[in-house]
């Protein structure tokens, strides 16, 4: 499984936005369920204004108990010996 292009373009812009510490985190509230959501936000300036542009909300309760690995193994949330991750494939080449 390899991680699309579009994706990789976001993950750089979000890692460019947190370098330059331009994040937010914003309370928003879900479009169909009205819940409230902690969204993700690169933060930019087009004139004399801010642009808020959404990149995801955090995770309700346990992450590591709702997403797997490529392969199929949970996530452990830790470096095993050998320094790498417990997923197949790096977010970044």
């Amino acid at each position: 499984m390899a991680i699309p292009e579009a994706y990789r373009r976001n993950f750089e812009t979000l890692r460019r936005a947190a370098e330059q510490g331009d994040l937010a985190l914003m309370e928003c509230a879900d479009a169909r369920t009205g819940e409230p959501r902690y969204v993700i936000c690169a933060v930019g300036r087009q004139g004399g204004d801010y642009v808020m542009t959404p990149f995801g909300h955090l995770h309700d309760g346990n992450p590591f108990e709702a997403y797997i690995s490529a392969d199929g193994q949970p996530l452990r949330g830790y470096l095993s010996m050998s320094g790498r991750l417990p997923c197949r494939r790096p977010l970044i080449p």
